[in-house]
């Protein structure tokens, strides 16, 4: 894999971040019933941070979770013997309450799918809502995102590349070509 393209620097990853927490806020007309959770792996630290700029905006601090969708993948067989657990913690109900789901990167939309299924073994929430760092298109299911950072159209022999502390050294977001 190779980059192609710089889409969004450190800063410009924090004004969509700082962007999409005030439309959660507008939306809902305000935070008292929601509570974020991030797909596990990258949706953590964005879910997080997005904690963190409604806490500035509404001097409140909303509760954030943690979703693993392993088993709930529809190419589960398909993937490693093994499947690598990071583990689900939503340490507060969601029953009647408004849940952000928060993913870097909304694609087929099986993702979603799959941490629909997670999330509603949890709970029976009164709305879900999708936050998306970056929508690249080529929808398989019939899902949309209600927040998004940045909508980057792509090819299907291109792939977006979300890097984020902690996982990553610099926070940033590039178009990567794949080499066959």
């Amino acid at each position: 894999m190779k980059e192609k393209a710089k889409i969004m620097d450190a800063q410009g990853m924090e004004r969509a971040l700082s962007r999409i927490a005030h439309e959660i806020i507008e939306k809902n007309k305000g935070v008292s019933d929601v509570v974020l959770i991030g797909v596990q792996r990258r949706g953590i630290p964005l879910a997080r941070r997005l904690a963190e700029n409604i806490e500035k905006a509404e001097g409140v601090k909303i509760p954030v979770g943690v979703l693993d969708i392993t088993f709930y993948r529809d190419d589960l067989s398909a993937m490693n013997e093994h499947p690598v657990l990071n583990g689900t913690d939503i340490p507060f109900g969601i029953t009647e309450r408004t849940v952000v789901l928060v993913d870097d990167v909304l694609f087929t939309g099986r993702t979603v799918r799959a941490a629909l299924d997670a999330l509603m073994d949890s709970g029976r929430p009164r709305s879900i809502q999708l936050a998306v760092l970056v929508d690249r298109g080529h929808r398989e299911l019939p899902i949309r995102a209600d927040f998004v950072g940045k909508n980057v159209p792509t090819s299907r022999s291109e792939m977006i590349a979300v890097r984020i502390a902690p996982f990553d050294t610099s926070d940033e977001v590039a178009l990567m070509e794949l080499e066959e």
